[in-house]
């Protein structure tokens, strides 16, 4: 028998962190790594265990965490 997972409060928060770009609906950006993120509709999210990621956004002047 198969027992369900739980949900723990780890677990359901471990989504992308989104970004509300207060400048532009649509840009790409560039991480320093050279990867592309992309805002689209004025958003743009990164996987929380992806560290250049969420470092570059967070550090962006024109970028806000959506809660």
């Amino acid at each position: 028998m198969v027992s369900p997972k739980r949900i723990t409060d780890e677990s359901a928060s471990a989504g992308p962190s989104v970004f509300r770009d207060t400048l532009y609906t649509s840009r790409v950006l560039i991480l320093p790594d050279g990867r592309q993120l992309a805002v689209a509709k004025g958003q743009v999210s990164a996987d929380p265990g992806d560290t250049v990621a969420q470092d570059y956004l967070t550090a962006h002047p024109d970028l806000q965490l959506q809660e």
